[in-house]
């Protein structure tokens, strides 16, 4: 059994931040140092629980001052994945900001992971870049095309 649950960015973050700190610096090799960022901080950021109380998955969502909600962080422990965990960060960061009114949003995407934030109805934009040597593309998405993919064109 998995559990899902919310955490703002005054709360305490360790948990998300294990998550992260295993996939993106142990495991891909980006920097410590930069992992942790002032954004953080007034994100909203999913975490999943497993049965045994243990962080699985994290990601989190922000609003910049254009309007564009902003999906990062988006990371599942490698030992749990196959059990469909990224797809339910995805759903719950979406289905978060559809209710908050999101119209348009943005995400910056390893350019491997591309086909699994097309799923829900992302698409690239502008020149690819590289982030500590990472080769990424930014991708957006509005709330049509979210509700398409992601909901069947339903109310999320």
């Amino acid at each position: 059994m998995i559990y899902a649950k919310w955490l703002r960015g005054d709360e305490d973050l360790s948990q998300a931040y294990a998550v992260r700190e295993a996939v993106f610096v142990r495991e891909q090799g980006f920097a410590a140092e930069i992992e942790q960022d002032e954004t953080d901080l007034r994100a909203a950021h999913a975490l999943l629980i497993d049965e045994d109380g243990q962080p699985a998955g994290t990601a989190r969502l922000f609003i910049d001052e254009e309007g564009y909600w902003h999906i990062g962080r988006v990371c599942v422990l490698k030992e749990k994945r196959g059990k469909h965990l990224g797809d339910l960060l995805m759903r719950m960061v979406l289905d978060k900001a559809l209710r908050a009114g999101a119209k348009h949003f943005r995400l910056g995407a390893q350019a491997d992971k591309l086909p699994f934030y097309e799923k829900y109805g992302f698409w690239p934009y502008g020149e690819p870049y590289l982030d500590e040597g990472v080769p990424h593309l930014h991708m957006e998405a509005d709330e049509d095309s979210v509700r398409e993919k992601v909901f069947g064109g339903c109310e999320a």
